[in-house]
């Protein structure tokens, strides 16, 4: 057990046993209808990319600031990089967490290739005055209804147009367009990527938004536990909450998975992590973590671990 100061058990009393034999949630009747009628509108925005090129902190890469449409008409702001000698040959889209973005990766295990760091709305270069981006009130945004709910325009902007407006600007990465997403992007990934036939393979760290039921009755320090305010308010959080649920959606996902699930995540409770795992309808890799959203001794060795087993992961073919 990892020390921490956590006023309750950031494991939740779950082994590695337990966590791998957690179902997702009952699915409604209309999840996927709401999901691809959603990923339609997302595809018929005209997207128009704009880039401006920026300094560059690596030799070999040249970087650009970024901006396309997304739904309701939002500009959403951004970083994308490309090689600076070598011909684009794939496309990577690349979310972030719900702390946001202050810059692109330079990190990323990937050869000839453009990839696209979006910030959803409300966040980060994709700031708006009527998106709160305190990750408390951001997750709150719309929750009323399913339709206003801000996650499904996030799932618009960090994945669907976030795709149209990197294939725009390079057609040829058609040939092999991948996703990663972290906490935030991880769960939003999950809910998007399986209308989307665009995307051939993925990766999901410490994904957040599984298994809202059972969300609900786990306290944490992220964005949960604002919808746990909510639900302890109103008793409707899952009115919406259930039609958003990165478990459910994943009995969708059939491309390859790869999932970095945490043990012990005071923000991200693992039960939610491990639902979206388990239910994963195609191939899938696990890379299990000691802990998500906490620094421990162990933490730099195990984050080159999984940037190795990515570098595998997404050049298998």
């Amino acid at each position: 057990m990892l020390r921490h100061s956590y006023p309750f058990d950031p494991t939740y009393n779950h082994d590695l046993a337990t966590l791998l034999d957690i179902a997702a949630p009952a699915e409604p009747a209309d999840f996927a209808s709401f999901w691809r009628d959603l990923y339609f509108q997302a595809r018929s925005v005209p997207v128009a990319p704009a880039l401006r090129e920026i300094p560059s902190s690596s030799s070999r890469t040249r970087a650009f600031e970024v901006e396309f449409t997304s739904l309701d008409g939002i500009r959403i702001g951004g970083w994308l990089t490309r090689p600076r000698a070598d011909p684009v040959e794939r496309g990577v889209v690349v979310s972030h967490g719900y702390g946001g973005r202050d810059g692109p990766d330079f990190h990323l295990p990937f050869q000839r290739a453009a990839l696209l760091f979006p910030c959803a709305r409300g966040i980060s270069r994709s700031a708006c005055p009527d998106i709160p981006g305190d990750p408390y009130a951001h997750v709150l945004h719309g929750i009323q209804q399913r339709e206003s709910y801000v996650h499904g325009g996030c799932a618009a902007d960090t994945v669907w147009c976030a795709a149209s407006a990197l294939l725009e600007l390079f057609p040829m990465a058609a040939r092999r367009l991948d996703y990663l997403g972290i906490s935030f992007g991880g769960g939003i990934g999950a809910l998007a990527l399986p209308w989307d036939q665009r995307f051939h393979r993925a990766h999901l760290n410490v994904p957040s938004f599984g298994h809202h039921p059972l969300r609900l009755s786990l306290p944490c320090v992220g964005s949960g536990e604002a919808v746990r305010g909510y639900q302890r308010q109103t008793g409707r959080a899952l009115d919406t909450l259930r039609y958003f649920d990165a478990a459910v959606a994943a009995r969708h996902l059939r491309i390859p998975m790869h999932i970095a699930a945490a043990r012990f995540d005071p923000a991200v409770p693992p039960p939610g992590q491990f639902a979206i795992y388990n239910a994963l309808a195609g191939s899938r890799q696990l890379f299990v973590l000691q802990a998500g959203h906490f620094d421990h001794p162990g933490t730099a060795a195990e984050n080159a671990r999984l940037l190795d087993a990515l570098a595998y992961f997404f050049n298998l073919d």
